[in-house]
């Protein structure tokens, strides 16, 4: 993900001239329903706040008078409706403009020469209100900078509206009336180089458009003389108790008017009364901070694995002369986030007072930034299903609704600024960016400002990452702590996400070593100084590409491609990177694939293999950063998979794809971070069960066997009577012995149970006697080499294994349905199946996603059986009888209903 940065801008150069088009209208799991033709807000009286309902667009090279674009009655014909948070491009899409722009190369197809001019966006909207009733508009979301008109007068300028993230609050009072009125923005183009915007860097094929346009509410605010802003409640929990919090709640008052008022600010925090009154001259802005409410036995928020998400509320009315003037509020959790360093310097985040391994994802939004409420709750809570608890947004800040969603699931968010453009121009001599004047400094603090204000109540927000690959300058970070701290910020302030310090906020604690190209599993358990082992926190890294289920494969590529992805791998992948980027071909990937598996000799040859192979390496990368959470030394504290999803088709950096398929190294990912795991070490060959609950895990039995690929049992040990600590403890069940006689390919099997003889982890390795070796000495920023591969080609002669599966489906009242298939080895030798598959079909046999397994890509010995359970929506079966295909390493694809 990362260049060098003496590459960086000529890196960046080749991506301008490279950015070609082509875009689509085929639904998809980011894109929202069509708006309709004409977009009118009503927008209601004192303390209402209505957001813009839809705009229309249109290319300003189409418009020849800008002032009469903001007046009611504009003749709009052939514009363009869209979305109230929409970019140009996907506004396009929405309107059925391009062909499928995720499929094959359609892209490249949308000739960029049309975003190279400012786009207009513009809506009617209809007030009420008496006299007294002043509106604003509050602006945000811009990229990358706009002039804002209101009834054909430009009430904001492009040098003032800049910044994708600096919110602006515009009194247009004087420019309105009762009845209808029209805004419209000038949209210019987005420029991540130039602006202090949002960018891809290599994440993807960027967008010809550059994202411009308008990604969050313009919202109409109505208030009378005192506007009422800025509410929000600093929280103060007693650790480690937790029987006691204060709260202080604090809040601006402004007046507007040209006369002296008097106004009372009331309301309740958690249910406690506040008041206040307060004395305003003319055109006067005050905080007002209320005393200190006590609250005992406070309810508490925490992760979704630790606890509940319990949430308070804060609502506040400003009322002059018994009216009300203006309304505010927000939405808070109690909890104490600290993240000090530990003596090795790696940062150790602590939740309410206990330890916490940070195990995450990279997020991405959508490509085009489209905002999907349903398919943003679908990602989060696939988090909760790998067994995560975080995701970092390297910029690519998303709006309010995906924070409320962290809160509610109990996910963590480490928010950040991103690299590689203005955000980290020149600040440490590098070349990422262009260098900054002195009209970037006002724009970077408020942008800090604005977000500082927008994320510092919600619970599930642990810190800010004020630079990625860099840590800022003095003067910079001193730019961006004095905003934080304005804004009551109480959360660590982390200066980089790569092993960078600051002078007021010190050492990061973090490392970006990579890799993010593909590594062996054992990699994860050495602790090389220069590498992304699991030891202290990798605040991005994993073995790079994730090649997705050959469904997801045959929608995203043509056959004429998918030829290719099999046959070369030196190849350009157009969905794995731009052309420019170290990561447009998948050729380590795939050498190691074929020295390790054997060459493929097929297609689906290929995707079965990578599967096999990105189920081993997540897992390891999981487990390797589990197991040594409790170190004595050098411990691993937390570690974010580069990355959790992509924001589009691709072939790398993804734990699921972009329609939410789940492939090997969302298995993976998932048994690693099951609650109570047993686990081999690549390292040492200990089995260790790591016991991430909070209650010590006693009375476990674990046993271990090895077999050859015949089903041969070479090895077997049972240890009875095991202990494990929880938040995170480990026990070391055993440690393998040397055993003779094993085939070069051969199987080991952990399976624990607890003191009930229940099962509760299992866990299925293909290993070989031939390790990999990795070769230290050619070590590079994105991936390790190796000298010597393991040799897995034995299991492409494993003999054939008998599965039966029956499947029993039931919908349930809440709209969904619950699909259960029990597998069972009937083969009458010793074979096992190895790497079981389900899914579950709907209409066309397409797989039904979003879903939710139980457990999935198991291997069954002769006799032994096993039930899946997948949960998903009804709807999503439109209307179809559900079935289940099974696929198997050595068992042939079957469908069952």
């Amino acid at each position: 993900m990362r260049l060098p940065a003496r590459l960086q801008k000529s890196v960046r150069f080749l991506a301008a001239i490279t950015l070609a088009a082509a875009t689509s209208a085929v639904a998809s799991p980011g894109s929202a329903a069509a708006p309709p033709a004409r977009a009118v807000t009503v927008a209601g009286g004192p303390g209402s706040a209505t957001p813009i309902a839809g705009f229309l667009i249109q290319s300003s090279a189409k418009v020849a008078d800008e002032a009469a674009v903001s007046r009611p009655g504009y003749p709009a014909a052939g514009w363009y409706p869209v979305s109230p948070r929409s970019t140009v491009l996907a506004g396009l899409v929405q309107n059925h403009k391009y062909p499928d722009p995720f499929y094959s190369t359609n892209l490249r197809s949308i000739p960029e020469a049309d975003f190279a001019v400012p786009w207009w966006y513009r809506a009617d909207l209809t007030l009420a209100g008496g006299p007294d009733t002043r509106t604003y508009l509050d602006v945000s979301g811009v990229l990358s900078r706009a002039d804002v008109w209101v009834n054909g007068v430009r009430v904001a300028t492009s040098d003032r509206v800049v910044g994708v993230y600096t919110r602006h609050d515009l009194d247009v009072t004087d420019h309105v009336h009762s009845g209808r009125n029209s805004v419209a923005l000038k949209v210019y183009p987005n420029d991540p180089n130039r602006d202090l915007t949002m960018g891809w860097i290599d994440w993807v094929q960027s967008p010809p458009d550059r994202n411009m346009g308008v990604v969050r509410d313009v919202v109409v605010r109505r208030a009378g003389p005192v506007a009422l802003r800025d509410a929000h409640v600093v929280t103060s929990l007693a650790v480690p108790s937790l029987r006691h919090a204060e709260l202080t709640v604090k809040a601006t008052v402004r007046n507007d008017s040209a006369q002296p008022v008097r106004a009372t600010v009331s309301g309740t925090v958690a249910d406690r009364r506040v008041t206040q009154q307060v004395a305003l001259a003319a055109h006067e802005t005050r905080t007002l901070t209320f005393g200190t409410v006590g609250l005992d036995r406070p309810r508490i928020w925490w992760p979704a694995a630790m606890g509940g998400q319990p949430l308070y509320d804060l609502r506040l009315t400003a009322s002059v002369h018994g009216r009300t003037s203006d309304t505010a509020g927000e939405r808070f959790g109690i909890r104490d986030v600290r993240a000090p360093l530990n003596a090795d310097g790696g940062r150790e985040y602590q939740i309410n007072g206990r330890p916490l391994l940070v195990k995450g994802g990279g997020w991405s939004p959508d490509l085009f930034l489209r905002w999907n409420p349903d398919y943003v709750s679908d990602k989060l809570r696939y988090v909760l299903d790998l067994g995560l608890n975080t995701v970092r947004l390297e910029g690519h800040l998303e709006p309010d609704e995906f924070f409320d969603l962290a809160d509610r699931y109990g996910i963590l968010t480490l928010p950040g600024f991103e690299c590689c453009d203005k955000w980290e121009g020149d600040v440490n001599g590098d070349e990422s960016g262009e260098p900054w004047t002195g009209a970037d400094f006002p724009v970077a603090k408020a942008s800090m400002a604005a977000e500082a204000a927008r994320l510092r109540d919600h619970p599930s927000v642990i810190s800010f990452l004020i630079g990625s690959d860099f840590a800022p300058s003095a003067a910079i970070e001193k730019n961006y702590v004095d905003a934080l701290r304005a804004a009551d910020w109480s959360l660590p302030i982390v200066p980089a996400a790569s092993a960078n310090s600051a002078p007021i906020t010190g050492e990061s604690g973090m490392k970006m070593n990579g890799p993010y190209d593909w590594v062996p599993p054992n990699y994860w358990y050495d602790k090389h100084p220069d590498g992304g082992g699991a030891f202290g926190f990798a605040s991005e890294t994993s073995a790079g590409p994730d090649i997705p289920t050959l469904d997801t494969l045959r929608r995203m590529m043509s056959p004429s491609e998918l030829d290719t992805l099999w046959k070369d791998p030196a190849a350009k992948q157009y969905h794995s990177a731009p052309s420019w980027s170290t990561f447009s071909t998948l050729k380590i990937f795939d050498t190691a694939l074929a020295g390790r598996y054997g060459p493929p000799t097929s297609l689906e040859d290929y995707v079965r293999k990578a599967q096999l192979a990105q189920y081993e390496n997540v897992r390891a990368q999981y487990e390797a950063y589990g197991r040594n959470f409790t170190d004595a030394s050098n411990p691993s504290t937390g570690v974010i998979y580069w990355m959790l999803n992509s924001g589009w088709t691709s072939l790398h950096w993804q734990l699921f794809d972009y329609y939410l398929d789940q492939n090997g190294a969302y298995h993976g990912a998932k048994k690693a971070n099951e609650p109570l795991h047993a686990q081999y070490s690549y390292d040492d060959r200990s089995v260790v069960v790591v016991n991430s609950r909070h209650a010590v895990a006693g009375g476990l039995t674990v046993r271990v066997s090895l077999y050859n690929l015949d089903g041969t049992e070479k090895f077997s040990r049972t240890v009875t009577g095991l202990s494990v600590p929880g938040d995170g403890g480990r026990a070391v069940a055993l440690t393998v012995p040397a055993v003779g006689g094993l085939s070069q390919t051969y199987l080991a099997k952990l399976v624990a149970t607890d003191a009930s003889g229940t099962e509760v982890s299992r866990n299925v390795y293909w290993l070989s006697t031939k390790a990999d070796v990795v070769d230290w000495a050619r070590n590079d920023w994105y991936y390790a080499p190796t000298s010597s591969m393991a040799d897995l080609t034995g299991l492409a002669a494993m003999a054939p294994a008998t599965v039966r599966a029956v499947t029993a489906s039931v919908a349930h009242p809440d709209g969904t349905t619950t699909t259960a298939v029990t597998l069972r080895n009937t083969g009458t030798g010793k074979t096992p199946a190895l790497y079981l598959d389900a899914h579950v079909l709907g209409t066309g046999g397409a797989p039904v996603l979003p879903v939710r397994w139980s457990d999935n890509a198991v291997s069954l010995w002769p006799g032994e059986s096993t039930t899946l359970t997948a949960t998903y929506r009804t709807a999503d079966l439109h209307g179809a009888r559900p079935s289940v295909r099974i696929s198997g390493w050595n068992v042939p694809t079957v469908v069952v209903r």
